[in-house]
């Protein structure tokens, strides 16, 4: 499904990507988490960012893709290229995910969906240090954001993952996380009125729907997810005016050798993805997650986890794989605290090379925050069904429900 822009001339591709910015100023895009109803035609138009080719495949179109990438790795500085990305699904093919994405039908119970999980008002995330489950189940780690999966190469906190589909169907039959299995999965899905009839607009050469459908729809909605608009964009493209003097400063501290943020957290995905063990400590009443170390086999690797990209990291507290810091300037504190600091007398972690002693004073630390505050881009959000195939409560119907019995309780005191 990847798109080798390499093939694509340069000036065709200058052309496409101003003329989605043109038609997303123009309203032509969905650029704005709203909400619609149930529909039972799927859509043919492509999301914001991408361009319909004439093969019915929705392509990527961005304007990192007009600048290189030394070693093709998508890491560097301002005007560097992204790295791979994944496309080329169809329009019905990624908007039969959106659905599925939001639809509880996917739980064994019914009464969760992908969306609680990450959700799209909270950076695709959930606001919690350890994301719940079907029965009220407490996971162990948090919920990573899915925007701009479409770049990554592995996927959950340990790495276990290497495709967007394997990641979409693990949490579907993860007994503390969606509960279902294949089986009942399929059968609930044939239940509903709509979900077969939608499956043959978006897979039209196959009889009946499958495991397979399931997962290629909702790989093709998370690589739909793109975040590339924030203000430290519009700066790297060259609009000097889009960060004030403060926030510059914090990018210049961030890509500093004292500080050492980037060499991690590279531009332009701010991650490198890889794996880090940096030390970090976990909450009082949990022991240490070996993270990594279970994926690989490898003791070197006990306590590591994926480095995540920071964008849109100011909209994802709390921080780090169980939700150990509630704030950035709590995090950036622990990286400036010193390599080990956290790390219980007598455990023996493999710390990764980059942790260092930065030592930086509290207006370096300000401005650090000050500049991840920049990389914050909802302006793609998809459009949140207000209605599911299933006639089950959304996201957006729960909460349209939670705030009339505010207001309700409210009225009554």
């Amino acid at each position: 499904m990847a798109f080798l822009l390499s093939t694509l001339p340069r000036q065709n591709l200058i052309k496409q990507v101003y003329r989605l910015l043109l038609l997303s100023a123009l309203g032509f895009c969905s650029t704005a988490s709203s909400v619609e109803p149930a529909t039972t035609t799927l859509s043919s138009d492509c999301p914001a960012s991408f361009l319909l080719s004439d093969n019915n495949q929705c392509l990527l179109r961005n304007l990192y893709q007009l600048y290189n990438s030394l070693g093709d790795h998508g890491i560097g500085g301002l005007k560097t290229a992204l790295p791979a990305h994944r496309d080329g699904f169809s329009p019905e093919q990624i908007d039969l995910g959106r659905l599925l994405f939001f639809d509880p039908v996917l739980s064994a119970d019914q009464s969760v969906s992908c969306a609680s999980c990450h959700n799209p008002s909270q950076g695709f995330s959930d606001g919690l240090g350890r994301s719940v489950g079907i029965h009220g189940q407490l996971g162990s780690r948090s919920a990573p954001s899915l925007w701009n999966s479409a770049f990554l190469k592995d996927f959950f906190w340990d790495a276990r993952s290497q495709s967007l589909e394997e990641q979409a169907l693990s949490p579907l039959f993860s007994p503390q996380e969606m509960g279902n299995n294949p089986s009942q999965l399929l059968s609930s899905l044939r239940a509903v009125e709509a979900y077969p009839k939608l499956f043959k607009q978006a897979f039209p050469d196959t009889k009946d729907l499958s495991l397979d459908q399931i997962a290629t729809a909702l790989a093709a909605f998370q690589s739909s997810l793109i975040s590339l608009n924030s203000r430290y964009d519009q700066y790297a493209h060259g609009y000097g005016e889009a960060l004030n003097a403060q926030e510059i400063e914090g990018l210049n501290i961030f890509r500093s050798f004292v500080a050492r943020c980037s060499q991690c957290h590279m531009p332009p995905l701010f991650t490198n993805q890889q794996i880090a063990v940096i030390g970090s400590p976990e909450p009082e009443d949990m022991p240490r997650d070996i993270g990594a170390e279970k994926t690989f086999d490898s003791v070197k690797l006990k306590g590591g986890f994926k480095v995540p990209s920071l964008r849109n990291i100011a909209e994802t507290a709390p921080y780090m794989h169980s939700g150990r810091f509630q704030t950035l300037r709590e995090v950036a504190e622990f990286y400036s605290g010193g390599r080990g600091h956290a790390v219980p007398e007598g455990e023996d972690l493999l710390l990764h090379w980059h942790i260092s002693e930065p030592d930086l004073n509290a207006d370096e630390l300000d401005r650090l925050v000050d500049f991840m505050r920049t990389l914050s881009d909802s302006s793609m959000l998809p459009t949140v069904p207000h209605t599911v195939p299933s006639g089950l409560t959304t996201i957006s119907g729960k909460a349209a429900r939670d705030n009339n019995s505010q207001k309700s309780s409210s009225e009554k005191t």
